[in-house]
């Protein structure tokens, strides 16, 4: 299937408006993924899939190049996240095939408004990086949640880098600036383990991949910029709008089922 300019400029757009929220709080894939099936319905699922993984991952891998160089990053707590997702991620791929999507959006669903309703009623949460586990609490609360969170990505996706976020600000005491830091790491490895499988079975678009990745590179470089220069207060504002865009997204799959 050829596309038009006028096609790759739109996609390159929105590209760069998912890197942006990306960097910023994660869920850059409820813009980029949507934005393919509509503009590109000729195109496999997978090579969508894929697509987006090549076009994303640059984006995600810059953020947290410049979140690793201006942003302290709580490595006893990242490490062991990063470690159990990616294991996880392919656990949770594995088991697609055996658990429909449809049986989990439900409780997706649950699970954000009570997320959105849990950040909405502490209102200083995530202003302060504050850590309040142990060394040894930390650890294995890191490995549980690289676990939950690395499963459910590989199953099913949608949300991860916002799941990732609100668990390090809620379970561990992080700032949402910090917590984003820490997400983007986590997303590097688990989107890089994901891409190589595309890659491998050759389900990636190069020709749309690669001007969507450097627009994605852009925007989260500006995210990133406005992130780090904005604070806490402009993170947590930006992660209640996606988190309340993904309770609408997935009310609607429900309801249009």
């Amino acid at each position: 299937m050829d596309i038009g300019l006028e096609l790759l400029a739109a996609l390159c757009a929105l590209a760069f408006l998912a890197g942006f929220v990306d960097a910023v709080v994660g869920g850059g894939g409820l813009i980029q993924i949507p934005a393919l099936f509509v503009l590109l319905p000729g195109v496999p699922p997978a090579t969508l899939l894929g697509t987006n993984k090549f076009a994303s991952i640059w984006g995600t891998l810059t953020a947290a190049v410049q979140y690793l160089r201006r942003v302290p990053v709580e490595w006893h707590a990242t490490l062991p996240t990063t470690a159990t997702a990616l294991v996880f991620g392919f656990l949770g791929a594995s088991a697609a095939a055996s658990i429909p999507a449809d049986a989990i959006r439900p409780l997706i669903l649950v699970l954000l408004i009570a997320v959105l309703a849990y950040t909405l009623a502490k209102k200083d949460i995530g202003a302060l990086h504050a850590p309040k586990l142990s060394p040894r609490r930390t650890q294995w609360t890191a490995l549980a949640t690289g676990a939950v969170i690395g499963f459910y990505d590989g199953i099913f996706g949608p949300g991860t880098g916002s799941f990732l976020v609100i668990a390090f600000v809620g379970l561990f005491g992080f700032s949402f600036l910090a917590a984003s830091a820490s997400a983007k790491l986590v997303n590097v490895v688990t989107n890089g383990a994901a891409l190589a499988f595309f890659i491998g079975a050759g389900h990636v678009r190069y020709d749309i991949a690669l001007p969507m990745a450097a627009f994605n590179v852009a925007g989260s470089l500006t995210g990133t910029h406005m992130a780090i220069r904005k604070g806490s207060v402009f993170v947590r504002r930006l992660f209640v709008a996606v988190v309340g865009l993904l309770i609408l997204r997935f009310a609607w799959d429900l309801w249009a089922a």
